[in-house]
């Protein structure tokens, strides 16, 4: 497994639909987190995007997953970009 950075921008438009949906989005990603595959997730504070760290395969099954984001679903994320992140210190890092 490799950990993933996703990061979702917002567009101001969205706001009150990332508001009505943010309690699906919240269990969407809780139940992630209690899987072990979301490791850390948070918006950004100016609510510009948000930071999700995922445990995958690869670049695609990690986009895949990211198909039944309630905000992914209702079309409330502007840009989604995924990358593969490899720490070298710190929390994350397997130093």
């Amino acid at each position: 497994m490799s950990l993933f950075t996703v990061h979702y921008t917002y567009a101001e438009t969205t706001i009150a639909g990332r508001d009505e949906h943010r309690p699906a989005h919240r269990d969407w990603l809780r139940s992630l987190l209690d899987q072990g595959t979301v490791v850390s997730a948070g918006a950004y504070e100016d609510g510009t995007g948000a930071l999700i760290l995922i445990e995958g395969t690869d670049t695609d099954s990690v986009r895949s997953l990211l198909d039944a984001d309630p905000f992914v679903v209702e079309d409330l994320v502007d840009e989604i970009r995924v990358q593969r992140w490899q720490p070298a210190l710190g929390a994350f890092s397997q130093s």
